[in-house]
């Protein structure tokens, strides 16, 4: 049995997480992961988004072009007027407490609708990618590292830019066996595929 690099186990619940939380990760150009649970809470309002304090730099632009796209997409996803009627909480839970920003973008979208449809995501599941200002789904460096960390952590389902498919194929064995990959391909499906919707 390997010995995870960091974290314990099980920082990943096999229970289902309440409706706007998800689990998030990433990895940095010197090989670093951030594993986040990242969670929206929702209260009446007029469609603003308010960040907590602990989140900053490339991780905070990342939760703030996500909601940009939530807030320019709204009506084709079924949520227009929930949004228009709902301020959005966002918190940051820095699992491994390595301070490493994690890019959030599709985890943002997911625990937004996740919130707004009062539906958890599926257990167990680690959200990765980020998004462009347009939507367009910008793939992870690699995949190898964030899955080992997630998988050393508790995960068993991740959903996976379409764009790393091909980075699939340099996973180890072990990570292949116990991590069940949910490709996507723009932030609709990934929010569908999450909730377990499709």
């Amino acid at each position: 049995v390997g010995v995870p690099e960091q974290g314990g186990r099980d920082m990943i619940s096999s229970d289902p997480l309440a409706p706007g939380s998800v689990y998030t990760a990433s990895v940095d150009d010197q090989g670093k992961v951030g594993l986040y649970r990242l969670e929206v809470g929702c209260s009446p309002g007029t469609g603003k988004l308010r960040i907590a304090g602990g989140i900053e730099g490339t991780m905070k632009e990342s939760i703030k072009r996500a909601f940009a796209y939530v807030q320019g997409h709204k009506v084709d996803m079924g949520i227009g007027q929930a949004v228009d009627t709902t301020d959005f909480h966002v918190e940051a839970i820095d699992l491994l407490s390595n301070r490493v920003p994690c890019d959030a973008g599709i985890a943002l979208i997911v625990a937004v609708y996740s919130a707004l449809k009062k539906h958890s995501t599926s257990p167990a599941l680690v959200i990765m990618g980020d998004l462009s200002i347009q939507g367009n789904i910008k793939a992870l460096r690699s995949l190898a590292e964030p899955l080992q960390i997630a998988m050393d952590n508790g995960a068993r389902r991740a959903l996976i830019p379409l764009e790393n498919k091909r980075n699939f194929l340099e996973v180890s064995g072990d990570i292949v066996e116990r991590v069940d990959p949910i490709f996507f391909s723009d932030p609709m499906t990934a929010a569908m595929k999450a909730l377990g919707m499709t």
